[in-house]
């Protein structure tokens, strides 16, 4: 039989548990996944214009709402399974004094690494809750820009960068990084991560599409990633 073969443009935050999710279902369906790992907002526009992703698994589902305004999706659109929250971070080893979302920062010379809102999704949450927690720190000049997750933790770890902002998911997974504080993005509703067929999926790679992304949605694997750091949905998703 042939191999049937998969693109999925995926979130950085899912590598650590696609290494064990990936092998999973290529010996279960006698598929071949190739897996794209880029900020948000870039997948969704290289299938805006046409690269042939055929999954897209971005860090918010925002990003899959913008596709299906546009009739991008495929086969019922977006689909959810699992959530998380910003947390502050500071590496482990840091002698800096731990700052709080809910206080004033310390001196404006306090290095934060956080995502870039004109890439990543992340970067757009980020800005969100700054603004909603304090108006005047979004403007911090010594704000860090970075194009995604592993780039901030890089940041701090290396110290040029005295703290991060990151998702739970990524600070949990990371062994180097502390949590100091955590918000969930200024509103009463978590960062929720889900996934879709985009129209860029090939026609011979359909069916498989489908099959992962309910594999994704299935109870075993919604049970696997909470111990990858993600939080389940609550039970009315």
């Amino acid at each position: 039989a042939q191999t049937e073969s998969l693109t999925i443009g995926a979130a950085h935050s899912l590598k650590p548990a696609f290494q064990e999710i990936v092998p999973m279902f290529e010996r279960e369906y006698g598929a071949r996944i190739h897996v794209v790992y880029g900020p948000s907002q870039s997948l969704r526009r290289r299938i805006e214009t046409g690269t042939p992703i055929d999954v897209f698994l971005p860090e918010a589902v925002e990003e899959i709402e913008k596709l299906e305004k546009q009739g991008l999706t495929l086969n019922g659109g977006l689909r959810t399974y699992a959530q998380t929250s910003l947390v502050l971070v500071m590496s482990s080893s840091s002698r800096v004094t731990p700052i709080s979302f809910h206080e004033d920062l310390p001196t404006p010379a306090t290095r934060i690494a956080i995502g870039d809102p004109k890439t990543s999704a992340l970067g757009i949450n980020t800005v969100r809750a700054l603004a909603h927690l304090s108006p005047a720190q979004k403007h911090r000049p010594s704000l860090l820009h970075a194009q995604h997750t592993e780039e901030i933790l890089n940041l701090v770890d290396r110290g040029q960068a005295d703290a991060g902002i990151v998702y739970r998911v990524d600070a949990i997974s990371s062994g180097h990084m502390r949590i100091i504080d955590e918000t969930s993005a200024g509103t009463s509703v978590p960062v929720r991560f889900g996934g879709a067929v985009v129209s860029t999926c090939r026609e011979q790679s359909l069916a498989v599409a489908e099959e992962f992304l309910d594999f994704m949605m299935s109870p075993r694997i919604k049970k696997l990633l909470l111990k990858y750091g993600f939080e389940a949905l609550p039970s009315h998703e």
